[in-house]
């Protein structure tokens, strides 16, 4: 993600979910609709952190039968800030879970969840809007 997050970040995450995707996390509990998962979530996260990057060698994969449906579960790591300024490792732990009508069609992201490992602080303070 790197140190500022801008609008076109945002766009193009938007692609990779349906409208109708249904998330929580650390911002807010169960929300409906990807309008609702960039302003309650994403907005109140990215522009406070920087060096958001998943950690893909930690990888599982469910994927049904008929290769339609997958679930996704991963960890990441990003730089929190304190108040003061001082940097913090802020880690967690996501699942994604995805859909596509056809085994041609792209994956899209149906349902998020993000969570702080314990002992991570709640808030980041950085201002990289």
């Amino acid at each position: 993600m790197g140190k500022i997050c801008s609008k076109k970040q945002y766009s193009s995450a938007l692609q990779f979910f349906e409208n109708d995707v249904v998330s929580f996390g650390t911002w807010m509990d169960v929300v409906e609709g990807l309008d609702q998962l960039k302003i309650n979530q994403w907005e109140n996260i990215w522009p406070t952190i920087s060096g958001f990057k998943f950690l893909t060698e930690t990888l599982f994969i469910q994927l049904s039968q008929d290769k339609l449906f997958a679930n996704s579960i991963l960890t990441w790591t990003s730089l929190g800030y304190h108040q003061d300024g001082k940097t913090f490792e802020r880690s967690g732990r996501a699942t994604v879970t995805l859909k596509r009508f056809s085994l041609n069609s792209e994956w899209k992201g149906i349902h998020t969840h993000f969570s702080l490992n314990r002992g991570v602080p709640q808030q980041s303070f950085g201002n990289f809007k």
